[in-house]
């Protein structure tokens, strides 16, 4: 028996399917935010595949990279299905927020905020969280051009996470490397 094909040709018209149906251009705004969403998931799973298999960060990883693709799913759905959307599979939910919150206060109690900006790379790690964090504040900054009606959790999800990021990133590197320290002169 062939295996299926992974193209269909659909697309060649720059056209898009939508979740329960409905096809869109691949430069509207929906689509835009999905492929920054996409972007912020595959940079967590770099991320990820740097983590200890099993560890608490590869947990967390599986866990918010499956918490993209509802978000995902509630952004591909034009506004007269968002009744077809089931909370927590296919629509984000303010419970979705709040657990990134808890894990966000967790995390924090683990270690000394720095005072003020770090310089990235302190780990292969943390350089990747935080280069997942930037990546999920395009996709946050893409989704305001969205339908505000009806209220979505999408926004206030995204901004928890790129703060959800930032602190793993934080609690991954120990030592923090502050953007102001003695000047090194290279010359």
């Amino acid at each position: 028996m062939p295996s299926p094909r992974i193209y269909t040709r659909k697309g060649d018209d720059g056209t898009t399917g939508l979740l329960y149906g409905g096809r869109v251009r691949k430069d509207e705004p929906a689509i835009q935010v999905n492929g920054a969403v996409d972007e912020a998931q595959a940079a967590l799973g770099v991320a990820r595949a740097e983590a200890e298999p099993g560890s608490e960060l590869d947990e967390l990883l599986v866990r918010l990279e499956r918490d993209l693709w509802v978000l995902m799913a509630e952004v591909a759905t034009q506004p007269r299905n968002r009744h077809k959307l089931v909370p927590g599979a296919s629509l984000v939910t303010e419970g979705m927020v709040a657990a990134l919150e808890a894990t966000i206060d967790d995390l924090s109690s683990r270690f000394d905020p720095p005072a003020e900006f770090v310089v990235p790379g302190q780990s292969r790690v943390s350089a990747l969280l935080d280069l997942a964090r930037t990546l999920v504040r395009r996709a946050e900054r893409l989704a305001l051009s969205l339908p505000a009606e009806p209220p979505s959790q999408v926004g206030p999800y995204l901004n928890r996470l790129s703060d959800l990021c930032w602190t793993m990133a934080r609690w991954q590197e120990g030592e923090h490397l502050l953007a102001r320290g003695p000047r090194t002169d290279r010359g």
